[in-house]
């Protein structure tokens, strides 16, 4: 009995039960400024004496081996920055670097990433990429190292130089880029690198390879041979000058416009951060990528714009761990739907954002932004509000609540009084073991909205136990069938889902195999207004494998079961007829996926899939195909088609939907990119080109082309031009 209640107090509080690796350690100097200029060539004497971080471990495809090629970094700082320098070995010349553009991708690119935990609480990160070529990436990295937003920007400066056997990479950080406590005297810091030669990625604080190469739970320690001062961050004006011209051919109409705009960005003290928007535009941001959808439910996709990033786990990662129940999703400030039901654009009027760290224990969050009144189109002016305060617990857990309120401001005769506010409240505990082999998520949540506050409730318990060897996860989820959150997420409400998940894995000393693991998956929803009837289930039955060579494949077997208590036609085809409600479809099918390595100028992955489909059959096949002449044009092509085939009432469909993509690089400053877009479920031919001249350090001047058709005539829809230009000013 002792045992059973020592093995859950240790659950519950992230006592870690699995050993750890002693920490590595650097020494970091302390030098005059001035002493370091960057230029790729590690020559002054300061870096000669400073302390250095080799040694590194393998991480694929083994995990018990040192590296092949060596890899050594060093780290000296003054007043004002923090300084990286990097000797890379190399067996040639042939680097492999796909673009010369900002926010690379690391898996297919030769590459040297630092990651500075700077408040030592292994949840977040600043991660920094270097590539042979000079070319950068900055990452704000969340989740204990699951989740990253590339879309984080700073400035920093960066030199390489290139030899026939190694390279060297010289960085400068300004503290003034990154958040931290005054008077800190160590950072928790790790050091990976990709070498597409070898095939081989390697780490200076070892990782297991059955957690992630970036995962926040393994660092060594970096001590400052004196404790930091303040940092003086200046206070950062991002204005904007947006000239669009479009025609809608639907409404036959013509707009002009000329808007202004910006954001600010201030300091409060170290380590809080205040973000202010005043007419914020958009029209910069990467489009989103089509999908075809052949569920019920809607899909989730990322937030890309620049205010919403810093600390987004404060706002964004409350709720279901798996993305399908979330009380807060930022992309809903700035969309509404019109009277017809269509999604629309929402003018944000302007807002603030407090984001960032009290104390070494306590992180607080607080976003406000107030969207404009549409009459024409019905739609309301709105608040939309979050308040986020968490608490760091044991290692690496944490305890948060929230408070999410949107409130309509105005009196509106197309207004549902039920609508006027709809409020969220929260409590939830995240789990993180010291060597993350255990990890979970208990939430609870509850709306209110006008006359309706009773009940309302979702709730969560999940809990990951990942040993080297194997990965269990138990699930258990209740969305209230009345829980609302118009800021969030939420796929669907009214069920009770539970589930479990169980893979082993395999570890060859040798061969073109690195890990191969088969596994089981079953999950059921249940809903409880309806006796609680069983309304879905999946079991999977799958086998992945991973080739030393990175490439990878995985086979699936899925047994599907689903009640519709509704008509739904996945087609989606106009006036078709639904596959009857009130009635359950038991259906198998199976899928074969591969991914080659993505290291190598031409590179994709596929995916067949097939089998039964309600009371019919569906088929389905995917690829990516990528071709690169480096470092200067990316050539790809996403391709899906997926055949339905359904009993006569019922519409049969053929769905295509496909993506060509040109990407040049014309230098580290230009950049020309154009997606082309063709979906018949959508009844779109969309065409994005956009040419970007980053002429100041995080300024661009953007001409960004939209033209969209349907596909059935081809004939027009909606086109414009956008002139933009942003300037970051310091003051």
């Amino acid at each position: 009995m002792k045992k059973l209640v020592y093995l859950f107090v240790s659950l519950l509080f992230s006592l870690s039960v699995f050993s750890q690796e002693k920490a590595n350690n650097i020494s970091v100097k302390l030098i005059a400024d001035g002493a370091i200029t960057i230029d790729g060539k590690l020559d002054e004497d300061a870096w000669k004496s400073a302390d250095s971080g080799n040694q590194f471990w393998q991480f694929f495809p083994s995990d018990s081996t040192r590296s092949i090629n060596p890899t050594e970094f060093r780290l000296l700082y003054d007043e004002h920055n923090i300084y990286i320098g990097i000797r890379a070995e190399v067996k040639s010349d042939n680097y492999v670097v796909s673009s010369l553009r900002r926010d690379f991708g690391g898996a297919a690119n030769d590459n040297v990433t630092l990651m500075f935990d700077t408040f030592n609480d292994g949840t977040t990160a600043f991660l920094f990429g270097m590539t042979p070529y000079g070319v950068q990436r900055e990452v704000f990295v969340s989740g204990g190292g699951s989740d990253f937003n590339t879309s984080w920007d700073q400035k920093w400066q960066l030199q390489s130089t290139k030899f026939d056997d190694h390279y060297i990479l010289e960085a400068a950080i300004p503290f003034s880029s990154i958040k931290f406590h005054e008077g800190a005297t160590s950072w928790r810091v790790q050091c990976y690198r990709w070498d597409m030669q070898t095939n081989e990625q390697s780490a200076w604080s070892r990782v297991p390879q059955n957690q992630l190469l970036s995962s926040l739970a393994f660092m060594g320690n970096m001590q400052f041979e004196k404790p930091l001062g303040k940092s003086r961050k200046p206070i950062a004006i991002i204005p904007y000058v947006n000239a669009l011209t479009s025609r809608n051919f639907a409404t036959d109409s013509n707009d002009s416009k000329l808007s202004f705009g910006g954001d600010a960005k201030l300091s409060i003290g170290n380590s809080m951060n205040l973000d202010i928007t005043v007419n914020p535009d958009f029209s910069n941001v990467e489009v989103d990528e089509n999908f075809t959808n052949l569920t019920r439910f809607e899909v989730f996709i990322p937030e890309k714009r620049q205010f919403f990033i810093d600390n987004n786990d404060l706002f964004g990662g409350y709720g279901d761990a798996y993305g399908s129940a979330n009380p807060f999703f930022s992309r809903r400030i700035g969309l509404a739907s019109d009277a017809m039901g269509n999604l629309i654009e929402n003018r944000i009027l302007g807002g603030v954002r407090l984001s960032g760290k009290l104390n070494d224990n306590w992180r607080l969050g607080f976003l406000n932004l107030q969207t404009a009144a549409d009459t024409k189109n019905e739609i309301a002016s709105n608040n939309n509000m979050m308040f986020a305060l968490q608490r760091k617990m044991f290692s690496r857990s944490s305890l948060g609540f929230f408070a999410v309120n949107r409130q309509t401001f105005g009196d509106y005769k197309f207004m549902d009084p039920a609508n006027e506010y709809n409020r969220v409240f929260g409590i939830e505990y995240n789990l993180a073991s010291a060597d993350n082999s255990l990890t979970g998520k208990f939430y609870l949540h509850k709306s209110l909205q006008p006359d309706d506050t009773k009940g309302n409730y979702s709730w969560q318990t999940t809990i990951t136990w990942q040993p080297r060897k194997f990965n269990y996860i138990l699930d258990f989820q209740y969305v209230d069938e009345d829980f609302r959150a118009d800021l969030g997420f939420v796929q669907r409400t009214g069920v009770l889902k539970n589930g479990n998940g169980f893979s082993y894995n395999f570890y060859p000393k040798s061969g073109k195999v690195s890990r191969h693991s088969p596994g089981a998956m079953a999950l059921y929803y249940w809903r409880p207004d309806m006796d609680w009837k069983k309304s879905d289930h999946v079991y999977n039955l799958y086998y992945s494998i991973n080739f030393t060579n990175q490439s990878t494949l995985r086979a699936d077997y899925r047994n599907n079961y689903v009640y519709l208590t509704h008509g739904f036609d996945p087609t989606r085809t106009p006036n078709g007829v639904p596959l009857p409600g009130k009635e359950g479809y038991t259906y198998n099918n199976f899928s074969l996926s591969y991914n080659s390595n993505p290291g190598k100028v031409l590179s994709f992955t596929s995916n067949l899939s097939g089998g039964q489909f309600f009371n019919g059959e569906s088929y389905s096949a995917a690829t990516v195909l990528t071709y690169r002449i480096q470092p200067w044009v990316s050539l790809s092509l996403n391709a899906r088609y997926d055949a339905i085939r359904l009993p006569s009432p019922h519409s049969d469909a053929n769905l295509w939907l496909v993506s060509p993509k040109v990407d040049v690089t014309f230098s580290k400053n230009v950049f020309w990119s154009t997606l082309v877009q063709y979906s018949n479920q959508r009844d779109n031919l969309g065409i994005n080109s956009k040419l970007q001249w980053r002429f100041a350090p995080l300024s661009d001047l953007y001409l960004v082309y939209n033209d969209n058709y349907f596909t059935k005539d081809f004939g027009p829809k909606f086109r414009s031009i956008n002139l933009k230009l942003t300037y970051w000013l310091n003051l």
